[in-house]
C-alpha cells in the first residue's frame, strides 16, 4: 500500500513548509537572541515541525518534550493525558511551546496551564498549523504560525491518522473513505 494514495489533496508542500520554517524561525531569533528560550516539543505530532524550526534557529535553546493526549482516530475525546511533563526547571525561563496543529485549542490550553503553574518568565507558542474555525477556547493564541488551514483532516509532516501518514514529507488532506470507514 502506497500511503500517498489515501491523499486527496497536498494542502502544503515540502518548500513551502520549509519557507515558512525558516521565516520563524528568523522572528525567533530575533525575539529571544538574549533569552535561550526552552523549545517544548509536544509528541509525537510536532516533532518534525520541531525538529525543522530549531535546525533554522541560530540562537543558544534548549529542548524539552512533553507528550500528551486527546485524540483517538480522527477526533478529540475531550479528556487531556498528560503522559510526560519536562524534566527541568522551568521557572523564570522563556518558553516555547512547539504545537503541530491547534483545532480546538482544548489541549493545549491543559498544557498551557501546567507550564503557567512552573512560573516562567515567559510563555509563547508555535503552531506550525492553526485551525481557527474549530478553536472552542480564547485562552489559545499562538504568536508564530506556519499557516491557517480549512477545516479538513490533514496528515504528513508528523500529523497522523492512527500512527500513520506522519512521514509523508508534505502536508495533505486525508481522503474522507479511510477514517469514516472506522
Amino acid at each position: 500500500m502506497n500511503i500517498n494514495n489515501n491523499i486527496k489533496k497536498i494542502l502544503i508542500d515540502e518548500k513551502t513548509l520549509e519557507k515558512r520554517i525558516e521565516e520563524i524561525a528568523k522572528e525567533i531569533n530575533e525575539d529571544y537572541y538574549d533569552k535561550n528560550p526552552v523549545m517544548i516539543c509536544l509528541l509525537k505530532g510536532s516533532i518534525s515541525y520541531f525538529a525543522h524550526l530549531c535546525e533554522k534557529i541560530s540562537i543558544p535553546l534548549e529542548y524539552e518534550f512533553l507528550r500528551a493526549s486527546s485524540y483517538h482516530g480522527a477526533t478529540s475525546s475531550g479528556q487531556i493525558k498528560l503522559l510526560h511533563v519536562p524534566t527541568i526547571p522551568l521557572k523564570n525561563r522563556h518558553i516555547i511551546i512547539v504545537e503541530d496543529i491547534i483545532d480546538t485549542g482544548l489541549t493545549l490550553s491543559a498544557i498551557k496551564k501546567v507550564m503557567l503553574e512552573m512560573a516562567p518568565a515567559s510563555l509563547e507558542i508555535t503552531t506550525l498549523l492553526d485551525k481557527p474555525s474549530r478553536r472552542l477556547t480564547s485562552e489559545i493564541n499562538p504568536k508564530y504560525v506556519g499557516f491557517t488551514i480549512p477545516d479538513e483532516f490533514v496528515v504528513g509532516f508528523g500529523l497522523d491518522y492512527n500512527e500513520e501518514y506522519r512521514n509523508l514529507p508534505y502536508i495533505g488532506i486525508l481522503d474522507e473513505a479511510v477514517y469514516k470507514k472506522n
